[in-house]
């Protein structure tokens, strides 16, 4: 008996030594708009895999400057396709480890339910707004395809004057939500998240008026070796992943 109780708590010494060596930190940086999609993933990320998941989030110019910089991220999550390309091809992230994991929608939205209502274009036009905010069209893809629609619509010489920038489209989300700007060109998945619950008005800009947003995920170089960056690239593919992500609004590839 004593020799069966001794042979049973040496096995479970190593199943919990084995458990603990493979339990990893994930340090994943995420582009701004997709942090609340991701967070919302990570909720429903298996627990007794015991991996712990570290976030930061930015405009993607700005996280694939710092990743370039030495910045000790495991994983990106881009809002476009071009970085994690670029990092591919200066030997920063894993050959072969990218794919889409969503395709973005950019819309107008104001926090005033009566703000946006029929035609965009009268709306933007009309000019009963002081601010309209966009993010950075130099760092964040949103920013961009926010410049490319007013473009578009033959509205940014126009509209100049009136433009405020946040860093990324996290910061542009919140001047529209704060009303410090009563418009402005943000990612739907932030006019959809459950905090915002539906709230404000919205316009959600065709496709065509600007590039597509396919967002690419990347395994960085950093975290080759780790199993719970892997795990956690893999769970984002699956279907769970897949049904939050259209709840939030996103496309799928």
């Amino acid at each position: 008996m004593f020799l069966r109780v001794q042979t049973f708590a040496l096995m479970f010494f190593f199943y919990v030594c084995l458990t603990t060596a493979a339990a990893e930190e994930v340090r994943v940086a995420v582009a701004a708009n997709f942090l609340s999609t991701l967070n919302e993933i990570i909720t429903n990320f298996p627990a007794d895999m015991g991996h712990t998941i570290v976030v930061s989030s930015g405009s993607s110019g700005k996280l694939y400057a710092q990743i370039k910089n030495g910045a000790p991220f495991d994983v990106l999550f881009s809002a476009d396709a071009e970085r994690p390309q670029q990092l591919e091809k200066e030997g920063l992230a894993v050959k072969g480890s990218r794919f889409v994991y969503s395709v973005g929608r950019l819309t107008l939205w104001s926090s005033d339910s009566n703000m946006v209502h029929g035609d965009a274009q009268r709306v933007l036009s009309d000019g009963h707004f002081d601010h309209l905010a966009i993010a950075n069209p130099k760092t964040a893809p949103y920013g961009r395809a926010a410049e490319q629609t007013l473009k578009k619509m033959g509205l940014w010489e126009s509209l100049k004057d009136r433009i405020v920038q946040g860093e990324n489209i996290g910061q542009a989300f919140q001047f529209v939500y704060s009303k410090n700007a009563q418009l402005g060109f943000v990612a739907l998945s932030q006019a959809l998240d459950p905090k915002t619950n539906g709230s404000g008005s919205r316009w959600d800009v065709p496709t065509s008026f600007h590039d597509s947003l396919e967002q690419e995920a990347v395994l960085l170089m950093r975290g080759k070796n780790n199993a719970g960056a892997k795990a956690f690239l893999n769970y984002v593919k699956g279907d769970k992943s897949k049904a939050i992500i259209e709840r939030f609004g996103y496309g799928l590839p």
